[in-house]
């Protein structure tokens, strides 16, 4: 397939069977750039312990975990756009200066509007390379299974830097405290973003003009179907990290019994992923879109998650969540492929930011779901509404692979 073109991005050649070892130096520093941020963001998940430290009521808590709530989806929108209009690395490089700026305001401020301002701010570019990333790997690549390739180790990288940031959160939030921690954050992006500007290469005033298709995503049916089905796919993710704590809390287990869940969720990735990702890589050289894979990841998702609701001990949790990353592997390579394949070239990045709203869409859902299902029913329900949610996502991909195989749907142009 030839080298794929962007109307912002310059392309960079590459061959279309390209081993981990051949990557070009851009992808190596996405990836690397990838694993650093995420081991380094320690914001998101120490915002809460910083906002109770500042002895905040549980109103302005919960506004200034929505308002960055809403800026990191706003920011995935936003970032894709950009992306499209003025390029990856101006967007890139943007993104985490702001990152690099906002953090430290979060750290610092005090009173509720600052911390609203930052919070926003912070949540607006914290999530911000992966639509980026994700348009210069489909800009980089030309061939499927070499996305997929990437895309499997974009996953294990993001899990991986998840882990570290616990730990290394863990060690140091005491000795040096929670704003140090922001600081940390923010320096790492202000790294990375010195890296893009060296290693991407710019947009050329003609590759910059205004591309076209971006009305065209907002009334895609396959983006739409994909997005939902992702979305209810995710939701059993999502709730990893914020029903499971809840369960165990009212099962009487201690905090240090939901870290061990995390350990073994990030076990079962790094053991997983090398054994994965070849298989994954080899199903992306069939013409047709990863679909029904993306449907599978749905199943074992919901039963996996859906499983916490009968476990009341820290190995039956940590269990569930080992049981989960299967499907949480294959459903982020599964969506990727299918985006990369329906989405123009010279759309990547809204299409990508479209999609990756789906992750914090989830965030939001999933605590609201479980938080009703415990109050109606218990652990119990939490699993029947688990299993469901990933039932429905499997269910949704039935009509995406339908309209895919229309024989009259126009064929997208990849080169």
């Amino acid at each position: 397939m030839p080298a794929i073109t962007s109307s912002a991005q310059t392309p960079i050649k590459s061959s279309p069977s390209l081993a981990p070892k051949r990557w070009p130096p851009v992808i190596w520093a996405l990836l690397i750039g990838t694993f650093a941020v995420r081991a380094a963001g320690f914001v998101y998940p120490y915002l809460p312990y910083r906002l109770d430290d500042l002895h905040l009521d549980t109103a302005i808590a919960s506004t200034v975990l929505a308002l960055w709530g809403v800026g990191w989806f706003t920011g995935q929108l936003l970032c894709g756009w950009l992306a499209d209009r003025i390029g990856r690395r101006a967007t890139l490089t943007s993104a985490m200066t702001l990152a690099a700026v906002s953090f430290p305001l979060l750290a610092e401020a005090r009173t509720p509007m600052a911390l609203g301002i930052a919070a926003a701010l912070s949540g607006l570019v914290y999530d911000a390379p992966r639509p980026i990333v994700s348009a210069l790997v489909a800009d980089t690549i030309p061939d499927e299974p070499g996305r997929a390739r990437i895309t499997g180790w974009r996953h294990f990288a993001v899990n991986l830097g998840a882990a570290t940031t616990g730990l290394v959160g863990g060690a140091l939030a005491g000795p040096i405290g929670i704003p140090a921690l922001f600081w940390c954050n923010a320096l790492v992006c202000a790294a990375f973003a010195i890296v893009v500007l060296r290693v991407i290469p710019p947009a050329t005033p003609a590759q910059a003009l205004r591309p076209k298709g971006h009305q065209e995503a907002f009334t895609d049916p396959l983006l739409w179907l994909l997005w939902l089905a992702s979305l209810l796919t995710l939701i059993p993710v999502a709730a990893l990290f914020s029903v499971l704590p809840m369960m165990m809390a009212q099962d009487g287990l201690p905090p240090t019994a939901y870290g061990w869940t995390q350990v073994a969720s990030a076990a079962a990735v790094i053991g997983l992923s090398p054994l994965l990702n070849p298989w994954l890589v080899r199903r992306a050289r069939r013409p047709d879109p990863m679909v029904g894979l993306l449907g599978t990841s749905g199943l074992s998702l919901g039963a996996g998650m859906g499983s916490a609701g009968l476990a009341s001990s820290t190995i039956g949790y940590s269990t569930a969540a080992a049981l989960a990353v299967p499907g949480e592997i294959i459903a982020f390579v599964a969506a990727t492929d299918v985006l990369n394949r329906i989405a123009p070239p010279s759309s990547r990045g809204v299409y990508a930011g479209i999609w990756g709203t789906t992750l914090a869409a989830a965030v939001l859902c999933a605590p609201a779901l479980g938080g009703w299902a415990l109050a109606h029913g218990g652990h119990h329900l939490v699993a029947v509404t688990t299993l469901m949610s990933g039932l429905l996502g499997a269910a949704l991909c039935l009509p995406l692979a339908a309209l895919l195989h229309r024989p009259s749907r126009t064929p997208r142009t990849y080169a």
